[in-house]
């Protein structure tokens, strides 16, 4: 076997982060200053990806709510630039709850989702934001509550789960969320005994699936469930279909084929290896056989965000082989969503300094000043490659990147990831577009070593301000992100 060219997965980046990027000496003024990692978010990247949404929703003339998921990264800065746009917000805590009411949104703009404490169904009650409820259990608790504190009725969603089309032969994954979806009655019947406590508004799902087979069927289900609510006169007017559009997180198609094919070989034993100690990522090699699925985010999806959701709309109904926008048109029912990571494209991005470079037989190991909790992207199986800041290009260099803890796991990637020049120590790596998910969802004090503080860039006379994330509002004029 011989020596292959690097294999490089060179992220996207549009206008925004190329231009954050082309901030070296900032860049570095930040994390000379507030430590290493450090997170960097773009409020003002926000609007444009809320808008490119709502452009799917006037194409197929729907009218419903776009919540985004707040789970998706706990900045403030960001929180608060979206309740200035007509976004809503999806809270899953007690404590994202009033983080939502304190960042600017007021009730009818937040959706309260996934499995509740008594604390969180109190504070939902008492503000009276619209509850997705996730048991019959749950609807009985919250009723509970409005009726001994006799407050006004509370709006609510029941989520569903299970569904099956009896066209076609397909069934939706298990899921520990939601009422079976074979069981509308016993959810109509339950909320018809707390009618003076609850309000149905409507049926929501939730699949942890990017497969839109599934999500059509899921989808009609909602459907047959709204036309079972109307027979029964509770006048439910709204779906909501939950999260899942996706990013597409890598510039270049070709890339990604050429890697993952070069995977597979490289499990095979047909090429060196890509991987420490030869992870398979899902892949293994028995006798020579190619066994197993690769267990990875596909990081090129061309199809992806407002562009997923556009397609889900254009696709057939399973059973009623009508397109599913038509069907909620014609049904005059509303479509909400709960995007998380499609609506944080493009807005952060987390810096790491160099500490140590090293050559060792695996190769050429680069240990950062941060840990694999601190930017998650094995984590969630995101493959593509970091920046390296304000140096010149020069040949192409593939390196572990190894983190601080003294664990043997804390690798910030198992594969070689391929730079624009061979790193020093002191450089700045920078990690793009993992405002969604990959930022701080995971990240923990582990050994005492700090989590990255969040800083928020903005524009600024047309140059790039900042400020601490939560010293950030978005009350001063400030020019457009690029």
């Amino acid at each position: 076997m011989t020596d292959s060219p690097p294999l490089e997965l060179t992220p996207r980046m549009e206008p925004v982060i190329q231009s954050v990027l082309a901030e070296n000496a900032l860049l570095h003024q930040l994390a000379d200053g507030l430590g290493s990692p450090l997170n960097i978010v773009l409020p003002e990247a926000l609007a444009p990806n809320v808008e490119s949404f709502r452009a799917v929703y006037r194409r197929h003339r729907l009218r419903g709510h776009i919540y985004f998921a707040h789970k998706a990264n706990r900045s403030a800065a960001l929180l608060r630039q979206l309740a200035a746009t007509e976004a809503g917000v999806d809270v899953a805590s007690l404590a994202e709850l009033q983080h939502a009411l304190g960042a600017g949104f007021t009730p009818d703009r937040v959706i309260a989702t996934g499995p509740k404490n008594r604390e969180f169904l109190w504070l939902a009650a008492r503000t009276g934001v619209l509850v997705n409820a996730d048991s019959l259990d749950e609807v009985s608790e919250l009723a509970a509550l409005v009726a001994v504190d006799r407050l006004p009725r509370v709006r609510v969603m029941v989520r569903l789960s299970g569904f099956a089309s009896h066209g076609v032969r397909l069934i939706s994954r298990r899921s520990r969320f939601g009422v079976p979806a074979d069981r509308p009655a016993e959810a109509l019947d339950r909320l018809e005994k707390h009618a003076d406590q609850l309000e149905l508004v409507g049926v929501a799902y939730h699949l942890d699936t990017i497969g839109q087979p599934e999500k059509a069927v899921a989808l009609e289900g909602c459907l047959a469930a709204i036309d079972e609510c109307r027979r029964r006169d509770v006048g439910a007017w709204s779906i909501d279909i939950g999260g899942g559009f996706g990013v597409n997180y890598l510039a270049d198609a070709g890339q990604w084929e050429r890697y993952t094919s070069e995977l597979a070989q490289a499990v095979l034993g047909r090429r060196p290896p890509m991987t420490w100690n030869g992870h398979g990522y899902g892949l293994r090699n028995e006798g020579g056989t190619l066994r197993g699925a690769l267990g990875l985010y596909p990081a090129y999806r061309p199809v992806s965000g407002p562009g997923y959701l556009d397609q889900l709309l254009a696709t057939p109904a399973p059973e009623q082989r009508r397109p599913l926008g038509e069907l909620l048109l014609d049904s005059m029912i509303d479509l909400d969503i709960e995007p998380g990571r499609a609506l944080l494209d493009q807005c952060g991005l987390v810096l790491s300094r160099v500490l140590e470079v090293r050559t060792e037989s695996s190769g050429l190991l680069v240990r950062l000043e941060m840990n694999a909790r601190d930017v998650s992207l094995e984590e969630h199986g995101v493959l593509m490659d970091p920046v390296l800041v304000g140096r010149a290009e020069d040949e192409p260099t593939e390196v572990f990147l190894l983190g601080n803890l003294c664990l043997e796991s804390d690798l910030i990637t198992r594969r070689k990831v391929t730079l624009s020049a061979r790193p020093r120590p002191g450089d700045l790596l920078a990690f793009v577009n993992t405002a969604g998910y990959f930022m701080d969802f995971s990240a923990t004090a582990a050994l005492r070593q700090p989590i990255g503080r969040k800083v928020a860039l903005y524009r600024d006379d047309g140059r790039w301000g900042w400020c601490l994330d939560e010293q950030y509002w978005p009350v001063h004029e400030r020019t457009e992100a690029a």
